[in-house]
């Protein structure tokens, strides 16, 4: 499967004032490693002065469906408190290697009360401490924490700690300044952009027959935002990152639209 928390990382982006009305948008991407088209993502998302709903959706496509076949699609809701980000409830659902998958967790006090976890972990991985769950928030949330911190400061510098019912992890970015993106067959945009360099590590939840060291090293990647659309929000136009089953990744926006509901990437 793709390294849902750098998935998460490519959607960092400058929206609209959160003090204005509701800003409701979705993008699509195509992504591609050796230059072979390898998945499908799309994120939708609605922002408030006081809560905020994300969707993301992706899937492996090609040959990548063939060796890594599978899809997910995560939902959350949650509202403001001051600039942090609190959610009320996160899902998500997919199936990979034809092995279905579900989260249902839901947030008590800064808690993350798990509803349903399947495949359960007691098998398969090492528990999350519960100091590491306390005040920990869903990885869509956190993407919503940023998306603030980048709307309110213009830069990317920022942390957070997630946990997805099975791993504990700590994700950081930082901004590394305006680029010029040339033309690309592969995407609808060219012209300056945001770069936004970011890491995401696993803190906890390391599987027993896994490779500890490996998997608790950082991932890396970069993200460049823009106004894709004439007087809309800033979004990630490209992308470039790290994957343990791809090698390196390149993500590509080519679709962006009004409204919040996605429909491909999610297996149907």
């Amino acid at each position: 499967m793709l390294p849902r928390a750098l998935v998460i990382l490519t959607f960092l982006s400058p929206a609209a004032a959160f003090a204005q009305a509701p800003v409701s948008m979705h993008a699509r991407y195509e992504t591609y490693a050796a230059g072979v088209h390898v998945a499908e993502v799309e994120t939708g998302f609605t922002f408030g002065p006081r809560d905020y709903r994300m969707g993301l959706a992706y899937r492996t496509t090609g040959m990548a469906g063939l060796v890594f076949g599978g899809h997910q699609f995560d939902t959350v809701q949650g509202s403001w408190n001051g600039a942090r980000a609190t959610p009320s409830r996160f899902r998500g659902q997919g199936a990979w290697r034809g092995m279905d998958g579900v989260v249902d967790i839901e947030y008590r006090q800064s808690k993350p009360v798990i509803r349903q976890l399947i495949p359960a972990i007691a098998d398969e991985r090492e528990p999350v401490p519960e100091s590491l769950q306390a005040n920990s928030i869903d990885i869509l949330s956190a993407l919503a924490m940023l998306i603030h911190a980048v709307a309110t400061t213009g830069r990317c510098e920022t942390e957070a700690r997630t946990f997805d019912g099975r791993r504990a992890l700590e994700i950081e970015a930082h901004t590394a300044g305006s680029e010029h993106l040339a033309s690309s067959s592969r995407s609808t945009f060219q012209g300056s952009a945001l770069r936004c360099d970011f890491s995401g590590r696993m803190l906890a939840g390391f599987k027993f027959d896994g490779d500890r060291v490996r998997d608790g090293k950082p991932m890396h990647g970069s993200a460049w935002l823009a106004a894709a659309a004439p007087g809309g929000p800033m979004l990630p136009v490209r992308m470039a990152f790290e994957t343990r089953w791809f090698g390196d990744a390149v993500m590509y926006l080519t679709e962006i639209g009004q409204g919040s509901d996605i429909q491909a990437a999610r297996g149907d």
